[in-house]
């Protein structure tokens, strides 16, 4: 059975994943995949990861750091240049400033980038060391001859995909203990497939799974992600490749945070959503963007089970029809965790109505996984 651990902040948490990678010899990991949804700390906690990894002078200046991230932070570091003025010459900039570029002229990360890059997408791209920019171009057929496009912009996927892939160079050469990357212990990836189709995000679960599993890599690395696709695929193919541990983090409230060890199963944080629901319903505190969190866990047991829609998960509940539509109006709505409102009492009866019918319909052992919960939270 699966365990809870509680901490008390973000710093905790870190630290907690520090000792899974470094510490006991006999519980020791070489990685950590774990799932949270949006807002729930993902970024924060990679910082927190990374910040422990420092070490200070006197003076408060860095002397040392262990970890090389990605993350929102990585992201930012790339921004257009679209030539407002005269709408031609377009280019990706890169922050000089950034101790990530370091050694960027003498590395030539072209042939490693483009290795990675061309596996997702048809796109040339020239980097000019001296400016820190990149310009991308993409030949087309025109009646029949072959041209080249330059300095084009490119959409925001196939950015992200070019940025993952920068990163994924790096990580390369710190894998292969280049002089520049001698300093990583450490790669902690945060969602690498913002605006990622879901072919993508199975691509790059797969490319990076092959870079980590790699014989010769001693580096230890955690990944988050909020996206079950990615999650699941990672969970997978990383296997018994490596000796990994696999959390789905809780945020329950402000400054309260728990991991949820999910070794079993890579499908246990929609029994953890449930989870949370069900102590929702308990405790009389629904509110409309639960209607958001069940359509989710109605979606992925759809895909488990390889249906269509949704609607095969309702078909045969009691009300059906009305459980549809409420669920499809509902979970559309504009409901934000940031700005919860509470469910009217006609709203939260069907929203009860709706949930019961669906754990009726699939037996899953959940009384003892919320009681094995419940006492836990307790303690």
């Amino acid at each position: 059975m699966s365990t809870l651990t509680n901490f008390n902040n973000l710093s905790e948490v870190a630290q907690h994943f520090r000792k899974d990678l470094t510490g006991d010899h006999r519980k020791l990991k070489d990685l950590i995949l774990f799932f949270a949804h949006n807002g729930t700390g993902k970024t924060r906690l990679s910082m927190e990861f990374k910040q422990a990894g420092k070490k200070f002078d006197n003076d408060g200046n860095v002397i040392s750091r262990d970890t090389l991230y990605f993350n929102a932070f990585t992201e930012d570091l790339f921004s257009w240049n679209n030539d407002l003025e005269n709408d031609t010459n377009r280019f990706l900039k890169l922050n000089p400033d950034s101790a990530f570029f370091e050694g960027l002229r003498e590395l030539d990360l072209d042939v490693k980038i483009e290795s990675f890059f061309h596996g997702y997408v048809d796109l040339n791209f020239d980097i000019n060391y001296e400016t820190f920019t990149v310009a991308f171009s993409r030949r087309i057929l025109v009646g029949g001859a072959e041209q080249r496009v330059e300095n084009i912009k490119i959409s925001r996927g196939e950015e992200n995909l070019f940025i993952w892939c920068f990163f994924l160079a790096i990580c390369q050469l710190a894998i292969d203990k280049d002089p520049a990357y001698s300093w990583v212990k450490f790669i902690y990836i945060d969602d690498p497939i913002s605006s990622l189709d879901e072919n993508n995000a199975i691509a790059v679960a797969c490319d990076l799974s092959e870079l980590l599993t790699r014989k010769d890599n001693e580096i230890k690395t955690v990944i988050s992600t909020h996206h079950s696709l990615f999650f699941n695929v990672l969970f997978n193919e990383l296997g018994r490749k490596v000796k990994s541990k696999r959390y789905f983090l809780h945020n329950k409230a402000p400054d309260r945070y728990a991991l949820q060890d999910t070794d079993d199963t890579p499908f246990f944080h929609h029994i953890a959503i449930l989870s949370e629901i069900r102590q929702a319903v308990e405790s009389d505190k629904l509110y409309t963007y639960h209607f958001n969190s069940l359509r989710s866990i109605f979606e992925k047991t759809a895909s488990f089970f390889g249906y269509d829609d949704i609607d095969r998960c309702i078909h045969g509940l009691e009300d059906e029809v009305l459980f549809e539509r409420a669920l499809q109006l509902f979970s559309h709505g504009r409901y934000s965790i940031f700005d919860p409102r509470e469910m009217g009492g006609d709203t939260r009866e069907l929203f009860i109505r709706i949930l019961n019918g669906f754990l009726e319909k699939y037996e899953f052992n959940f009384p003892e996984i919320f009681k094995e919960e419940s006492q836990k939270e307790e303690e």
